[in-house]
């Protein structure tokens, strides 16, 4: 396992308008224990709208999402036009609602989301070339528009909601708890509910950490 590089998509710093800070942490985390390499990465762009995490309101801001998302990867962190799949052993996206925001437009328009272009050609490609995709959250719907009716195995846990959506999409939904995982193993996808369902950060990171196990476990 040792030696993998394994690229994590962030979409900002702070769960209502940027990357989930406890599945990024975890992400990273894990990956680090278990000897990969995080190449962390985000979109150098504006965010959808920054979020007061205290009230919840709209402050009005303008925060870009590469410099919040270096809030997380501690300044270590490129843009995500640069990545490139030859350079990756696997790709993780954590959640949050920038996944959703930033990322994509799932969060408005569902099923008729757009997505970041870069972040679709580097999933694109990273499945062309049959390496292995991890999401969390609410990033397996945005995985999911990607790769639109390709079949592929997903869950968000059992938000129906969203599970509709990724049906509609041409994917397949799988329900599932918290702390479990589903693997897609013709397509290489393994995707987590984590905070979409209402638990612990110790429940999330069970979730998490078979997740990225079973990840660089599939490069091999």
């Amino acid at each position: 396992m040792a030696g993998k590089r394994i690229g994590v998509v962030l979409s900002g710093c702070g769960v209502y308008d940027g990357a989930e800070i406890h599945e990024a942490t975890l992400t990273l985390f894990f990956l680090d224990r278990a000897g990969a390499e995080a190449v962390c990465m985000a979109p150098d762009k504006p965010q959808h709208h920054v979020i007061d995490h205290r009230t919840g309101d709209e402050t009005g801001e303008t925060r870009n999402v590469l410099v919040e998302a270096s809030r997380i990867a501690r300044g270590k962190i490129s843009d995500l036009a640069s990545a490139r799949a030859d350079d990756l052993d696997a790709l993780i996206i954590p959640g949050g609602f920038g996944a959703a925001k930033n990322l994509s437009t799932v969060a408005f328009d569902g099923p008729d989301a757009t997505v970041d272009e870069d972040l679709a050609a580097l999933v694109r490609a990273m499945h062309d070339q049959g390496k292995p995709i991890g999401a969390l959250c609410i990033a397996p719907a945005v995985l999911s528009k990607i790769l639109s009716e390709k079949g592929v195995t997903l869950t968000i846990g059992d938000d129906e909601g969203t599970a509709g959506a990724i049906r509609t999409m041409g994917n397949v939904h799988q329900e599932s708890h918290v702390d479990e995982i589903v693997v897609d193993s013709a397509n290489k996808v393994v995707t987590t509910a984590a905070y979409m369902c209402q638990a612990s950060i110790g429940a999330v990171g069970e979730g998490i950490e078979k997740l990225v196990r079973e990840v660089i476990r599939l490069t091999q």
